[in-house]
C-alpha cells in the first residue's frame, strides 16, 4: 500500500542514493519532464543537482528545460541576454551546468524556449540589447515587432508578444534557437507558444496579428485591400503559414548547424481531438490559435511532436478528449511514417491527482506514444493548489511511476536523431517583379511528380526536410532548378531560383 510513510521512506532513500547512468542496452522510449523557470528547479547548482537526481529516480530520459522564458536566457552564451532573475547566482550558467550533470547519466537536455512571449513586467529589462527594449511598444514602424489585436489590445494577458508575421521578429526568433545550439551541447530544442495568442472566442476566430508591418506584408503578398477581419479565411491562412514557415526555417537553420539535434514543439490540443487528418482542420488548435502542427509532422519539420494533452483524467469529458488526441497521434505514426516524427503525449500532472497521472501514463504507453509530464515544480494538483509542497509530492510520483510494478520501473533510454537518416534542401527565390513572400514552391522528383509543397517567407526563403536520397528539383512559377541529390547528414543550399 502506497502510504505517506512509504513515500517518506522513499524520499529518505533517494536522498542518500548516487544516481547511476541509464544502461546502454535499455530499450528506447521517450520519457520526458518539463522543468519550468517560473520557480525553483534549474536556477542554482543545488537545484540542478536535485533535479537530475530526481529525474534519474523517476526513470525519465529527457528534460525539457526552460532556458528561454521571455526574451532572456538562463545561460551566458545566446542571442538573448542573460536572465535578470535574481535567483540565478552571478557567474553561474544554469544550462551549461545542467548539461554537465545530466549527460553522464544518459539524460538528455532539450532547450525549451518560449517562442513569442517577450516581456511581462512594468519595469523594462536591464539589458539594452533585450528585444523588448529595442523593438517594444515605444518603437514605431518596422522597428516595432509586437503583436497587436484587432481591437487594439497590445498584450496577451500580462505578456507582450512578438508577431511571427513580422520578418525581423521571425528572424530574431530563429536566431534564439540557433544561438543555443551553436554554443551548448543540447540534445534538442523545443518551441513553446509557437502560434498566435489566446484570448479569443472558443473555436476562433483568432483576433491577433495586426502588427502594421505584418499587415503590409499580407496586403503585398495577397493583393488584399484594407484591414482584414479576424474571421477572413485568407487572413487566417496567411497567419497560419507564418507560424509554419517559422518552424520550418528554424528547423533548417538548427539542422544546418547540428543535424543530430532534435527539433521538437510543445503543441496545442484544446478541447476535443480529431479522428482524421481532415478533421484536424476543424479543431480549436487550427482555428483558435492558428497552429497547423499536422503540416509540421507531415513535412518532417519536427523530430518530436510533444502534444500538450493537458486534461484532467477524473473529469469524464476531458478523459475522453485525452484519449482521442492520443489515438489521433498514434494514427499519425502509421499514416506519415516517412516523416520520422516521434509522437509524445504531454500530460498535465499539475492538474491531476497521483492516481489519475498513473492512469494517463498507462493509456499513453498503450497508444504507442512517448510521455512527458508538466511539470517538475508542480508534480500534482495539490502542489499546484498550494495544499502541499513539491518536496512532499515528488516521492509519491516517483514511487507510482518508477517503483515496483510501475510503468517506468525499468529504465529506458532516448537517442538523438541519426544524421545519416536526414536530408534537406533550402534556397531562396529572386523575382523581377512582385513580392518574394507567399509564393508556392514545389519539390519534384526526377519524373516531375510532386513530393511536397511549401510557401516562401518574406525574403523568398523556402526549404524541404526529409528529402529522399535520389534526384530532386524545386519549381516555382514555372521556373525549375537543376536536378540535385541531397547528401545525407546535412542541409543542402541550392542556387537562387530567379523568377521573371
Amino acid at each position: 500500500m502506497k502510504t505517506a510513510l512509504l513515500s517518506t521512506l522513499l524520499a529518505l532513500s533517494l536522498a542518500g542514493a548516487q544516481p547511476v547512468p541509464i544502461p546502454a542496452g535499455a530499450p528506447l522510449e521517450l520519457r520526458g519532464l518539463w522543468v519550468d523557470a517560473f520557480g525553483p528547479g534549474l536556477k542554482t547548482p543545488a537545484e540542478i543537482d536535485k533535479l537530475v537526481s530526481d529525474a534519474r529516480a523517476l526513470n525519465v530520459n529527457v528534460l525539457f528545460a526552460q532556458v528561454g522564458r521571455r526574451g532572456d536566457c538562463y545561460c551566458d552564451h545566446a542571442a538573448m541576454p542573460r536572465t535578470d532573475d535574481p535567483a540565478v547566482p552571478e557567474g553561474f550558467d544554469p544550462l551549461a551546468y545542467l548539461i554537465e550533470k545530466a549527460h553522464p547519466l544518459g539524460i538528455q537536455v532539450h532547450a525549451w524556449i518560449i517562442t513569442t512571449a517577450i516581456w511581462n513586467s512594468a519595469a523594462p529589462p536591464k539589458s539594452p540589447d533585450h528585444a523588448f527594449n529595442r523593438h517594444g511598444p515605444d518603437k514605431q514602424g518596422r522597428d516595432n515587432w509586437l503583436m497587436k489585436k484587432f481591437d487594439g489590445t497590445v498584450k496577451g494577458g500580462a505578456d507582450w508578444l512578438l508577431d511571427p508575421g513580422h520578418p525581423d521578429a521571425a528572424e530574431y526568433i530563429r536566431n534564439m534557437y540557433v544561438s543555443v545550439v551553436k554554443n551548448y551541447d543540447v540534445d534538442g530544442i523545443q518551441f513553446d507558444r509557437v502560434r498566435y495568442p489566446d484570448y479569443n472566442p472558443v473555436g476562433g476566430p483568432n483576433g491577433w496579428g495586426y502588427n502594421e508591418t505584418a499587415l503590409e506584408r499580407y496586403r503585398a503578398e495577397t493583393g488584399a485591400q484594407g484591414t482584414p477581419a479576424p474571421e477572413d479565411p485568407a487572413w487566417a491562412a496567411w497567419r497560419r503559414t507564418q507560424v509554419t514557415n517559422l518552424v520550418r526555417d528554424t528547423a533548417l537553420a538548427v539542422k544546418a548547424v547540428r543535424p543530430d539535434v532534435s527539433v521538437n514543439a510543445a503543441t496545442i490540443t484544446y478541447g476535443a481531438g480529431p479522428t482524421t487528418d481532415e478533421g484536424f482542420r476543424a479543431t480549436r488548435t487550427y482555428n483558435e490559435v492558428l497552429q497547423d502542427w499536422l503540416t509540421w509532422v507531415r513535412g518532417g519539420y519536427l523530430d518530436v511532436n510533444v502534444m500538450m494533452n493537458y486534461k484532467r483524467d477524473f473529469v469524464p469529458e476531458q478523459a475522453a478528449w485525452f484519449n482521442t488526441w492520443a489515438a489521433y497521434a498514434g494514427g499519425l505514426k502509421v499514416r506519415s511514417p516517412g516523416a520520422g516524427v516521434t509522437q509524445v503525449s504531454g500530460a498535465a500532472i499539475y492538474l491531476n491527482d497521483p492516481r489519475s497521472t498513473l492512469a494517463q501514463v498507462r493509456k499513453t504507453r498503450t497508444s504507442g506514444l512517448g510521455w512527458a509530464g508538466y511539470s517538475y515544480r508542480t508534480p500534482d494538483a495539490d502542489v499546484n493548489a498550494g495544499k502541499r509542497t513539491a518536496e512532499e509530492a515528488l516521492p509519491q510520483l516517483i514511487l507510482n511511476l518508477a517503483g515496483p510494478g510501475g510503468p517506468f520501473a525499468a529504465p529506458a533510454r532516448w537517442a538523438r536523431p541519426d544524421p545519416q537518416a536526414f536530408r534537406a534542401v533550402r534556397g531562396t527565390l529572386t523575382a523581377a517583379t512582385g513580392p518574394l513572400g507567399g509564393r508556392e514552391v514545389r519539390l519534384l522528383d526526377e519524373r516531375g511528380a510532386v513530393l511536397a509543397l511549401t510557401t516562401t517567407n518574406a525574403a523568398g526563403g523556402y526549404g524541404f526536410l526529409r528529402v529522399p536520397g535520389r534526384g530532386v528539383r524545386v519549381e516555382a512559377s514555372g521556373v525549375s532548378s537543376s536536378l540535385v541529390t541531397a547528401p545525407a547528414g546535412r542541409v543542402t543550399d541550392l542556387a537562387p531560383l530567379a523568377l521573371p
